[in-house]
């Protein structure tokens, strides 16, 4: 999942001027390269993966506000909360920090859902 115009962070600068390039031996800044490619392909498989939740919240947001629901559930946040910090223990990912990116997320998805609410109620102009 790479893409060829996307400037990636294994280019010859930062560390190879900082620490000298000729000092780096070219195994290292091979190895480098390859995990840094790696990063890149998970960065983006997680900026896909993020897409493609916002459309299933935004498809929420909508049958919500059709039905006058309000855009936050306490309840089901606080489920997926300690859905996702187990599945981060079980990851060996700090549960903190999983709960704190989910957080973040809800916090976006209740916002689009709250304009999405407005715009609904909001009346048709024309």
């Amino acid at each position: 999942m790479t893409t060829s115009n996307t400037p990636t962070s294994n280019t010859p600068t930062g560390d190879a001027t900082a620490t000298g390039a000729a000092a780096v031996d070219p195994a290292v800044r091979e190895e480098l390269a390859r995990l840094r490619d790696s990063i890149d392909n998970i960065d983006a498989a997680v900026v896909h993966m993020l897409a493609e939740r916002f459309k299933a919240t935004q498809q929420v947001g909508h049958l919500k506000a059709r039905h006058q629901l309000p855009p936050a559930d306490p309840t089901r946040e606080a489920r997926q909360i300690e859905r996702l910090r187990a599945l981060a223990e079980n990851a060996k990912l700090d549960p903190a920090f999983a709960e704190k990116f989910l957080n973040f997320i809800i916090a976006e998805v209740i916002r689009h859902h709250e304009r999405i609410a407005d715009d609904t109620a909001a009346p048709a102009s024309g």
